[in-house]
């Protein structure tokens, strides 16, 4: 390779009018080269950012799609709690429009008492409150065991 590279500046050019018209259209063909070079990678850059833009987007949507299906999922199960807090407001609301039922809970709540009849107040045992059930259940037991505690009539 050496040798070429030599032989390469041993060679002069000829200086005619024929010589000068091949260099003119070579010229005139590299810069028509480098000009669509230079337009192709205008068309890629702009190609790039276009779609960099787009994936950009793309994955913005996505996370948004994904925080809204995990909000969907929130909603519905809090829609299904409030369904079943629903379903035992309305049971108590048709509870209160039973006379029995509301005077029992005004009973045990508030203390009030039947005509002849006492009203003995039992401590919660270790401070923990029970629920209505539970404590209509010990109430019911400690009735069948010690009737006179609970409630006697005069």
């Amino acid at each position: 390779m050496g040798k070429n590279n030599n032989d390469l500046e041993k060679v002069a050019a000829i200086d005619n009018e024929y010589t000068k018209e091949q260099y003119a259209e070579f010229q005139k063909q590299h810069k028509q080269l480098i000009f669509r070079r230079r337009r192709l990678a205008v068309i890629f850059l702009i190609a790039f950012v276009i779609f960099a833009f787009s994936g950009f987007q793309l994955m913005k949507d996505y996370q948004k799609l994904s925080d809204f299906k995990k909000q969907k999922v929130e909603t519905v199960a809090e829609s299904g709690e409030m369904d079943n807090k629903l379903k035992r407001l309305e049971q108590d609301v048709a509870l209160l429009k039973d006379e029995d039922y509301v005077a029992k809970l005004a009973r045990s709540r508030y203390y009030f008492s039947k005509e002849g009849e006492q009203i003995y107040a039992v401590p919660e045992l270790n401070g923990t409150a029970y629920s209505n059930n539970e404590s209509k259940q010990q109430s019911s037991s400690s009735e069948e065991s010690q009737p006179q505690s609970h409630s006697s009539s005069n």
